[in-house]
């Protein structure tokens, strides 16, 4: 894989307001174990191994267990392993990173009006889209394990 450009040095201002989004999603009222789920699962969909290494660290570091992460790609089979707000969660996620396929469906939006409010749906939404904005560019730019992005 060859490499590419920098994104630091190509657009920093661009990089400056992905990190203005991370900087939002620290303070939102969701739990870190949600946002490091929503980040591995949207990540394991987009074949991006750079975050799914980076996240699944980070989420151990959280607390989180090797058994969840592990069975997170499959989560629907999973039995009990995930709470039902984390369910919902991951079907969100799935959701809009398929984006092409159906969209945020009215179904799962409805159920995650049982478990959220509008303004935490509305940061899961901002969440889930932010991963997926920081896969595009580690894809786009063949971005190694182990390297920086900044």
């Amino acid at each position: 894989m060859q490499k590419r450009l920098n994104i630091k040095q190509a657009a920093p201002d661009a990089l400056k307001a992905m990190i203005g989004l991370e900087s939002y999603l620290s303070k939102i009222s969701i739990s870190k174990t949600a946002k490091e789920l929503i980040k591995i699962r949207a990540s394991q969909i987009n074949g991006c191994a750079y975050c799914i290494n980076i996240h699944t660290q980070d989420a151990v570091k959280n607390g989180e267990s090797n058994q969840r992460i592990f069975l997170l790609s499959a989560w629907r089979e999973a039995g009990d392993i995930f709470t039902e707000e984390e369910k919902v969660v991951l079907a969100v996620t799935e959701e809009i990173t398929l984006i092409h396929e159906n969209g945020l469906t009215d179904e799962t939006y409805t159920k995650a009006l049982q478990y959220f409010s509008e303004s935490q749906i509305a940061d899961i939404i901002t969440a889930i889209i932010t991963i997926n904005l920081w896969n595009r560019v580690v894809l786009s730019t063949h971005l190694r394990i182990g390297e920086s992005l900044a």
